[in-house]
């Protein structure tokens, strides 16, 4: 089988170091220690990806604030994401009322929310996805999947659009 990178040795002490690079270069607040690795196998994303589809499913102009939210709150203030309690405090960050957040944390142990977000992980698995983040492009009828935050200007080649960077001016 296949090993995650984190578990080999060599490549865990290069990704921390990687990673560390590509924050500083996309300007994104990621904070990591050797530790990280651990936390971020042993901590459930479940609740927070369910809470998002619901909140997908029911307020989807939510879904990019809440996603950031949720990616700050665990690569950068380490929060786990899995409790309640962080759930809706993303929630609220993110510009959700208490009454809709309340709603989406109560459809995320439902039948529709689980379906969707199994359906929608199906749908990244059948395009070839096999880990995060993935994306998918659609051109001219035909699906193009990129692997890794790396493939941006490659993303951009391929749409006919031009990469100006992380921070164009």
């Amino acid at each position: 089988g296949n090993k995650p990178p984190a578990m080999l040795p060599k490549r865990a002490e290069y990704m921390l170091k990687d990673v560390k690079r590509m924050a500083k270069y996309y300007q994104v607040p990621v904070q990591m220690s050797e530790n990280d690795f651990q936390r971020i196998l042993r901590t459930s994303t479940l609740p927070a990806m369910r809470f998002i589809t619901a909140i997908d499913m029911t307020q989807p102009q939510y879904l990019e604030p809440l996603s950031r939210e949720f990616w700050m709150r665990f690569w950068s203030q380490h929060e786990d994401i899995s409790q309640t309690e962080n759930i809706l405090a993303a929630a609220g960050q993110a510009g959700l009322s208490s009454e809709v957040a309340q709603k989406g944390l109560e459809m995320i142990s439902t039948p529709a929310v689980k379906n969707r977000l199994k359906e929608t992980t199906e749908e990244a698995v059948k395009y070839g996805a096999f880990g995060m983040p993935a994306v998918v492009a659609h051109v001219n009828g035909k699906p193009h999947l990129f692997f890794g935050s790396d493939r941006l200007e490659l993303l951009g080649s391929v749409i006919g659009e031009k990469w100006l960077g992380p921070v164009p001016s």
